[in-house]
């Protein structure tokens, strides 16, 4: 089962977000903000983060940065309010798995979540093959 943090300042997004997707079977941690969202990083290494991008304290970029430091690996998928394409541009060039609108459908975050874990799950294989194997004794 993939563990997911959800770090959102909406607490009706959060709750929303929990429910739905621990029935889809997620394990599902929620942060409701930037700085708790980068101390539940840090302690529950999720495979996914699903991250609002304006939040007060501390907005969704700079979380996204802290995270990008900390494992530059780390898929994200990013929320949003509004939609802006230049915001869109930039946060996937910076790394951002996927981009989803808040007025999205669940399918859409369904179906973002899937495209994620198989491409999280397919660079683990190709790294695991790619380490060499050393026999003993040769």
């Amino acid at each position: 089962m993939a563990k997911l943090l959800v770090i959102d300042d909406e607490e009706g997004i959060r709750n929303l977000l929990d429910t739905l997707l621990r029935r889809k079977g997620y394990d599902v941690v929620l942060a409701d903000g930037g700085p708790n969202g980068l101390e539940l990083f840090r302690r529950e290494h999720p495979d996914i983060v699903v991250l609002d991008l304006k939040m007060p304290e501390m907005d969704g970029m700079a979380v996204f940065q802290e995270i990008r430091k900390l494992n530059p690996g780390q898929p994200v998928i990013v929320l949003t309010g509004a939609r802006h394409p230049d915001a869109e541009e930039h946060l996937r060039a910076c790394g951002v798995f996927e981009y989803v609108e808040k007025e999205f459908s669940l399918h859409r975050l369904g179906d973002a979540l899937k495209r994620v874990l198989a491409a999280s799950s397919s660079a683990t294989r190709a790294s695991a093959s790619a380490t060499p194997a050393t026999i003993e004794g040769a």
